[in-house]
């Protein structure tokens, strides 16, 4: 059931620090491989998550899961402070919806979560011997007790199974790049969480989904505008791409030409070929 895993959680503790602002003031607009906990000790403030906004105060946790940009606001009547986990191994499931955050105020486990949370900072600071074990662990209670008051899952962390997912992702493109494929596609295909699909994707690939998918797409166009006489905006449809304008400017990006510029520079390259063959 949701909040009640049966397993250890396979999530590590990158940092846990606190942060106070006065006055007014807004961090840059920014986005992590992992996922991030603020829990808002005083103060009043706003968060942005992607196109989203909305406040935050006393006693809010925030989660933010990984890959999405978010930024912080504090105003300056009552500045925000917080202590912030970065959390990586670790995406959240809430209410089955995909979203990629949610808030929860936990005024009636204040005391409880404080105890974890400052715990882990004391430990930190200390860095006597074991203070990352005791961290680990702390991270583990923290994380249990949170899911058990606000019943968010987490999305599974199988090491083995997500590289075979994201290896199947990676086929799945190849072979079917001309169809409408979004992150939600794929995240259905392979039943991960899509934030974690695109952190787990771009670990092992070295680029998220959706830009391989572009890239894929780039590749074929260039084998229809050597080997046929398509114009731009069939080839653009061909391999998947909404319209004629957005191939184009996708195609410049990653080769510095346009499509036409490509091909006429491709035929050339042929006509020189056969001369040679001659």
């Amino acid at each position: 059931m949701p909040g009640q895993p049966d397993s250890r959680i396979s999530a590590r503790l990158l940092y846990v620090t606190t942060s106070k602002y006065e006055g007014d003031w807004s961090s840059i607009p920014h986005t992590h491989y992992f996922a991030e906990f603020f829990y808002v000790l005083s103060g009043r403030g706003r968060f942005q998550v992607e196109s989203e906004q909305f406040e935050v105060r006393a006693d809010d946790l925030i989660i933010v899961n990984p890959n999405i940009e978010h930024t912080e606001l504090s105003l300056g009547q009552n500045p925000l402070e917080y202590i912030v986990l970065g959390v990586d191994k670790m995406a959240f499931d809430f209410d089955g919806a995909g979203a990629a955050y949610s808030v929860y105020n936990y005024g009636a486990q204040r005391d409880r979560l404080l105890f974890y949370l400052r715990e882990m900072l004391r430990e930190i600071e200390g860095h006597e011997k074991g203070y990352e074990v005791i961290c680990q662990n702390l991270l583990e209670v923290l994380v249990l007790n949170m899911m058990r008051s606000a019943h968010f899952a987490m999305a599974p962390v199988d090491n083995q199974k997500t590289s075979k997912e994201c290896s199947a992702v990676k086929r799945y493109i190849d072979s079917n790049f001309g169809d409408d494929i979004t992150l939600d596609t794929l995240a259905k295909r392979t039943h991960l969480n899509k934030y974690y699909l695109v952190h787990a994707f771009t670990r092992a690939n070295g680029i998220s989904p959706i830009n391989y998918l572009i890239e894929r797409r780039i590749e074929g166009s260039k084998q229809l505008l050597e080997s046929t006489n398509h114009n731009i905006s069939q080839i653009a449809r061909i391999v998947g791409f909404s319209s004629q304008s957005y191939f184009s400017q996708s195609f410049k990006r990653l080769t510095g030409m346009t499509p036409a510029q490509y091909r006429k520079q491709a035929r050339q390259a042929d006509v020189e070929k056969g001369k040679k063959e001659a």
